[in-house]
Parts: C-alpha cells; structure tokens; sequence
C-alpha cells in the first residue's frame, strides 16, 4: 500500500520520513518509552535510522505494518508513534509511543482512534488488538479511554528485550464505534 496521511480534531498521522530522524531519536531517548516498547534499549541513532529509512517504508510496501509519525495538526514537534502490524485473518494490532513531554494531553487516545476508524473503514479490520506489558498502565489508560475490552492476561504473551513477559490483551471490534463490520459477529452465550 502507498502511504496515507490520516487528520483527526488536532492531529496529523503522516507517514515518517528522514527529516523525523532526530526527534526520533531524542523521544526514544526516554527510559520509559524503553523500558515498556520492543525498541532497542540502549536507543541509537543508527536505530533511528533504521527505523525510518527501512522499517518504516518496508511496513508499508509490504502491506505488514503501518507506522506513522504523529504531530499536532497546524504543525510542531513529533508527539507519538503509532502503528498496526502484524495483520492476521482481518485482525491487525495495534501499538504505539507518546514522547514524554507529550503525555497526558489525550493526543494518543485520539491518534487511537483516528487509527481504529480508518482501520475498521479502509482496511476493513475485524478486530482490533492491543497487548502491553503488564504494568504498563499508561498504554491500559488510552485503550480503555478510547473503548477497548481488557480481555486477560496472556503469560509469556510478550517478547520484549530477550524476556518472555506477561502481557495484557485488549481489543476493540468496530461496533464499539459504531461502524458496520464486514462480517456478522455472533458473541457466546454462556
């Protein structure tokens, strides 16, 4: 797929490109964006131009990951990372990253979002996954703010720095937002 440039109320999801590399860089810097994501730990710059120069347009080009860089929507700084990888069965997951000095501001429960509902539309997403690490209770915060069901815990769900690691798992269906699935959906009756 081309890449696509998604707007929400304040937000602009674009895809990255070299000019990103440093405020890469600087926001991975951050010992909590290491400690609780699967990038490198310690972050060099080489990882950051890695990141943007192949793992960001092969996502793209063969159509396995969507990653974008998110800035405010008149312009300014890097705010987040977001993606949907690991496409399966119309079910894609979804991850991301606030740099620090962004947080606490609502802009990644709305790049969520912005990204649910052109996954659930354009891509025709079933289900929308999230896993986090136990005890990452920001990334709980902006799923459960923005409508996902916190499903239970998957042990050793998550690879992270050579760790198995309990993970937390979430998902979000498109009738959460009101938007028609491509398929019926039949919930258990106990």
């Amino acid at each position: 797929m081309e890449p696509v440039t998604l707007t929400t109320e304040r937000l602009f999801l674009s895809v990255f490109t070299p000019a990103d590399t440093d405020e890469t860089y600087q926001a991975c810097q951050d010992p909590e964006i290491q400690r609780w994501t699967t990038i490198p730990s310690p972050y060099a710059r080489v990882d950051a131009e890695t990141f943007i120069g192949r793992m960001v347009p092969d996502g793209w080009r063969g159509d396995a990951e969507y990653t974008f860089a998110v800035r405010p929507r008149e312009g300014g700084p890097l705010v987040a990372a977001i993606s949907l990888h690991h496409p399966r069965s119309g079910t894609w997951e979804v991850g991301f990253w606030t740099a620090k000095e962004h947080r606490g501001r609502g802009y990644m429960t709305e790049a969520v979002l912005g990204l649910a509902r052109w996954a659930f539309t354009d891509l025709r997403c079933t289900r929308l996954e999230w896993r986090a690490e136990v005890g990452n209770t920001g990334s709980r915060a902006v799923v459960e703010r923005v409508g996902f069901t916190v499903e239970g815990t998957l042990r050793a769900g998550l690879l992270n720095k050579n760790t198995l690691r309990d993970a937390w798992i979430g998902a979000l269906l498109p009738s959460d937002l009101g938007i028609t699935s491509p398929h019926p959906y039949l919930p258990a009756r106990d």
